[in-house]
């Protein structure tokens, strides 16, 4: 599975990379607005780093306008893939800018019926929310079990990515499901590195060690 960083943070987005581990990123208006850093420069700098793919989402609600910024957000780099909403225009546009050879992340899915119009529409990836569906009482990882089923069922090539991911066992359980993708906060991925055993033994080698006054 890939591991994105949800976040337009490049402090946040060097460190991933320097981790090793870290495949693309995804990005979205209130990330952006966040940085408080004029979008063009920005988003540039953030291809520049990372080795994959990099979610820039358009603004426009309507069809003509989605379009016109997916060709323009397309144009930031060549790892630049463009995301739209999961709304009748959005699939519309997906529908446009894919045949043109532009790839689409479709954002906001909360439905597996979403997600099969979605892959038909020709989308790269589509990211159903997991976190904002276990809000409401929903559980959120049953979606992503019914995506993977249905592309695989039919061989769609739209890979799942994973969003709105709260914690570890979302990135866990998300592997277990099929998920191609699972992008999530810096603070999450630095939760998969940390157990509190790794620390105890580390110390306990490191103590035994200083006792034995021994040298590398």
């Amino acid at each position: 599975m890939k591991i994105f960083l949800d976040t337009a943070n490049v402090s946040e987005i060097k460190e991933g990379v320097a981790i090793g581990v870290v495949d693309g990123v995804t990005t979205n208006p209130s990330l952006i607005a966040k940085e408080k850093r004029p979008f063009r420069p920005l988003v540039e700098e953030i291809c520049g780093i990372v080795p994959g793919d990099v979610s820039l989402e358009v603004v426009a609600t309507d069809f003509e306008g989605m379009v016109k910024e997916g060709e323009e957000l397309a144009q930031v780099a060549k790892n630049a893939v463009v995301k739209c909403p999961l709304t009748k225009d959005g699939l519309k546009a997906v529908k446009y800018l894919s045949g043109k050879g532009i790839r689409c992340n479709q954002t906001l899915c909360f439905s597996a019926p979403q997600a099969l119009l979605s892959a038909k529409a020709g989308a790269t990836y589509i990211s159903p929310f997991l976190g904002r569906l276990d809000d409401i009482g929903a559980v959120g990882m049953d979606l992503i079990r019914d995506i993977c089923q249905i592309y695989d069922n039919y061989g769609f090539k739209t890979q799942v990515l994973a969003a709105s991911i709260r914690n570890p066992l979302h990135v866990i359980d998300a592997a277990k499901a099929g998920a191609h993708v699972a992008t999530m906060p810096f603070a999450v991925l630095e939760s998969l590195i940390k157990h509190p055993l790794t620390d105890i033994g580390l110390k306990r080698f490191l103590d035994d060690w200083a006792k034995a006054g021994t040298k590398l």
